[in-house]
């Protein structure tokens, strides 16, 4: 045995193992610390909660504020001020405010579609912006852009009027008269037209230009007048009928030109399915080869005016009239509007048929039916009847 004793071998033990117990002193002095760290981390995350809060609070109540100043920090490009050289934007009907801030963008006149973009998002007038070609600048801001496009009267290099297909020389006077883009003065169409001499048309025409103003839409250029607007339609007729060949096409069918033109008004005015063009030009033709009366609604309308009817009444076919084909054989002295380039087709390239007769059976769907005796037209024309007497009426 050595010189030491069992207890204080044992606390020699608890010391090297770290077991040794706390004095009553120390214990307080750990429990004092315990309580402070666990008051300092309720305090911190108090504090946190607060300040996120606060940031949350913030987002929502700024969002609207935010988001403008996001943006404008965030915005792609834009020019300063009203713009150096002047360029021609055209805008198109129907486009959208995406579609004219590319066009703004490829011509140089915003330096970014998205500044345009953003102004027209935030101005309502945007969604007035008419289709015309429009005189603007080059390095434009997107404001100043938008502020030219929405004042047309001193931006817009020409306005647009369109001409729907099937009009007679009368309707488009009218409608030229009421444009608000022409600005024509009170008879100016009207006198316009009677002046066929100014009017560049066909040598065939023998200067009447029914049959001449050919449907679509146009550029008006600023200030122009009924003259310069009804060249551009006599001008466009032209360039169908080179393109057509027109002239020479009706001659090698031993057709005059102008009694093509005058078919194809009455195709169109007969029916408006492009698949049964052909085959109506090939009826006319078959009942002029026979001596047969056309007996065609649409030259008596021409006359007697559409009343809104398909089909003309008894009184209608008993108007004196060479345009009364009901009366007189042949085709009318003159076109009964002006026909589209469809039409034109189909009168210099009718369907291979012996058809005589054809009548609507469905006015709804426009079907039409196709008949080369007597007997087999009266069957169609039944069922046409048995369709008018289900749709009250409609005929």
């Amino acid at each position: 045995m050595n010189g030491t004793s069992v207890n204080e071998d044992r606390e020699d033990l608890d010391d090297h193992l770290g077991l040794r117990p706390e004095s009553r002193t120390e214990r307080r002095a750990n429990r004092r610390k315990a309580r402070a760290r666990r008051g300092f981390g309720c305090f911190a995350g108090l504090v946190s909660l607060l300040v996120v809060g606060a940031l949350i609070g913030g987002l929502v109540v700024g969002y609207g504020k935010g988001r403008d100043a996001l943006e404008r920090m965030f915005a792609a490009p834009d020019y300063e001020g009203t713009g150096t050289t002047a360029v021609t934007v055209e805008i198109t009907q129907g486009q959208s405010a995406q579609a004219i801030a590319d066009t703004l963008e490829k011509k140089g006149v915003v330096k970014s579609a998205k500044a345009f973009e953003r102004v027209a998002r935030d101005d309502p007038r945007s969604r007035q912006i008419q289709a015309a070609t429009y005189t603007l600048k080059k390095e434009m801001s997107a404001q100043a852009a938008l502020d030219l496009l929405l004042n047309p009267a001193k931006s817009v290099l020409v306005t647009r009027i369109s001409i729907p297909p099937g009009r007679t020389k009368a309707e488009v006077v009218a409608l030229l008269q009421k444009s608000k883009t022409a600005k024509l003065p009170a008879g100016a169409a009207a006198a316009a037209m009677a002046n066929g001499q100014n009017l560049k048309l066909p040598s065939y025409a023998n200067n009447n230009a029914e049959g001449f103003l050919y449907p679509g839409t146009y550029d008006i250029p600023k200030n122009a007048n009924a003259t310069t607007i009804l060249r551009l339609l006599t001008a466009q007729y032209a360039k169908t009928s080179a393109e057509l060949q027109l002239p020479q096409t009706a001659q090698r069918k031993k057709l005059d030109p102008y009694q093509a033109v005058i078919v194809a008004s009455i195709i169109g005015a007969e029916t408006n399915r492009p698949e049964d063009y052909a085959k109506v030009a090939r009826v006319i033709y078959n009942r002029l080869q026979i001596g047969k009366k056309l007996q065609m609604d649409s030259t008596v309308h021409y006359v007697t005016g559409r009343d809104g009817k398909v089909f003309t009444t008894d009184e209608q076919r008993q108007k004196d009239s060479a345009y009364n084909t009901y009366m007189y054989s042949g085709l009318p002295p003159t076109p009964i509007n002006s026909p589209s380039k469809e039409t034109l087709q189909a009168a210099l390239n009718p369907a291979k048929g012996s058809w005589l007769y054809f009548t609507l059976v469905n006015l709804d769907t426009g079907e039409t039916q196709f008949a080369s005796t007597g007997d087999e037209h009266q069957a169609n024309v039944k069922k046409l009847q048995a369709w008018c007497a289900s749709h009250t009426g409609r005929c």
